[in-house]
């Protein structure tokens, strides 16, 4: 039985947040947190956050429904980033010009499986 855990309008763009998604995605959650916290990416921290909210979700999946799960199988079996809305502001440019800027988000998606 999967395990979700969801974070939605983080502030980091789409392409960089599955640079790291990528690297995760089939392992073993200690594995994949080990991996997290040696990564020098920014979305490393908010993403191993996000695997051990789902771990938690899991502990307490089996606490109250005895589902049966035992939290050292897991396994991260699917990992979805999403765009999220932009953020748009005004930058001011020469001669009285101005350019929109686009800050996107990123809905991440994180589901756990037992092996």
């Amino acid at each position: 039985m999967p395990v979700r855990a969801k974070l939605q309008n983080f502030r980091v763009s789409p392409r960089k947040a599955r640079l790291v998604a990528d690297a995760i995605r089939g392992r073993q959650v200690e594995d994949a947190l080990n991996l997290l916290d040696l990564s020098p990416k920014r979305f490393a921290l908010p993403l191993a956050k996000l695997v051990r909210s789902a771990v938690a979700n899991a502990e307490e999946k089996n606490n109250r429904d005895k589902a049966g799960i035992d939290v050292d199988n897991l396994v991260v079996s699917t990992i979805t980033v999403d765009e999220g809305s932009r953020m748009w502001r005004i930058r001011p440019r020469a001669q009285g010009r101005a350019n929109w800027i686009a800050h996107r988000t990123s809905h991440i998606t994180v589901e756990l499986k037992e092996r």
